[in-house]
């Protein structure tokens, strides 16, 4: 498992290091002092996992997370307990208070591994990649979702609300930006406003205009254009 160790502190760098070392599964692919060094490292290095300090200069862990197209697992490594509450809303894999104990990262390294699908052992041939996440913050709550997972998004100006479980929180990123980052073959531009999870759709029926209404879980109908129709035939759906 490829492990990115994001921290301000260059001594708190050296001892995870030190922990790491007696994990023969964890390959350490580099580290960051800020929150725009470990942008660039992420971006460059795709690691599977970050260790992830909460408190650094110049943006949070939190930020990071925000400014990422898609983000990796993560494990929160911080001196304050009062981030602790916000760290599991994320949906974070665990929250590791410093000074950090060799016992408790171990754990949390096997929990890593399974959500990932690797346990002790590498994938085998053909097993697919773990799901690509959106980090989310929507005032005070935050969420880690799989795009799998996400049936729509919906342009709101320079925010897109995405629309997963029951939840519909608004991200500050445009649709135009989103749709960048997304499979063709899965998401469909229905429209100016819509991305929809074509896994999601439930029913597809001719309208008047010659597009195509779709039916999503919960009755929501999304309404496809001329043009976006013609490209789903296509796709021999």
């Amino acid at each position: 498992m490829r492990v990115l160790i994001v921290d301000d502190e260059r001594l708190a760098r050296a001892e995870l290091r030190r922990l790491l070392a007696a994990h023969a599964d964890i390959e350490i692919v580099g580290e960051a002092a800020d929150a725009a060094q470990a942008i660039m490292q992420v971006k460059a290095l795709q690691p599977d996992l970050l260790l992830l300090d909460v408190q650094m200069p110049g943006g949070s862990g939190f930020d990071l997370l925000l400014a990422l197209d898609t983000a990796p697992e993560v494990i929160f490594t911080t001196a304050f307990d009062q981030y602790a509450l916000q760290a599991f809303e994320v949906n974070a894999l665990d929250y590791l208070q410093k000074p950090i104990q060799a016992a408790r990262l171990a754990n949390a390294l096997r929990r890593a591994a399974l959500r990932r699908g690797m346990g002790n052992l590498p994938a085998p041939a053909g097993v697919p990649a773990a799901p690509r996440k959106l980090f989310i913050r929507d005032g005070e709550r935050c969420w880690f979702v799989a795009l799998d997972n996400v049936r729509l998004f919906e342009s709101e100006g320079n925010y897109t609300r995405v629309y997963f479980d029951d939840a519909q929180p608004l991200m500050l990123r445009s649709l135009a930006q989103l749709e960048e980052q997304l499979d063709r073959e899965r998401f469909l531009r229905a429209s100016r406003r819509h991305i929809v999870n074509l896994a999601f759709v439930e029913r597809m029926t001719a309208n008047d205009a010659g597009g195509l209404d779709l039916l999503l879980p919960g009755g929501m109908t999304v309404v496809v254009s001329r043009r976006r129709a013609t490209q789903l035939r296509s796709l021999g759906l």
